[in-house]
């Protein structure tokens, strides 16, 4: 499963997109703590102390944000892709 990683998630991650291989079907929340377990430090950038997403953070699961769906329990296959968008500010 690829996910795709934006802004200063890039700098964690070491590049555009992570690969992690879960056997299908998975949620978005397990797919995420896979990505902590090789990244730890994105467990503070992704989540409160109450494991929900932080606000304004964004993910897309084939385009789609996951507010729209089922939030993190959204399901998701081998060929989905997933985007990470942290919070951005700028004018």
């Amino acid at each position: 499963m690829k996910i795709k990683v934006f802004a200063n998630f890039r700098d964690i991650c070491g590049g555009k997109s992570v690969t992690i291989n879960l056997s299908p079907p998975q949620t978005v929340e397990s797919v995420l703590d896979a990505l902590i377990a090789q990244f730890p430090a994105m467990q503070e950038e992704l989540f409160t102390e109450h494991k929900t997403l932080k606000p304004l953070v964004h993910v897309f699961v084939n385009g789609q944000n996951i507010i729209h769906l089922n939030g993190l329990e959204t399901k998701v296959a081998a060929n989905d892709e997933i985007a990470l968008f942290p919070p951005v500010a700028g004018g």
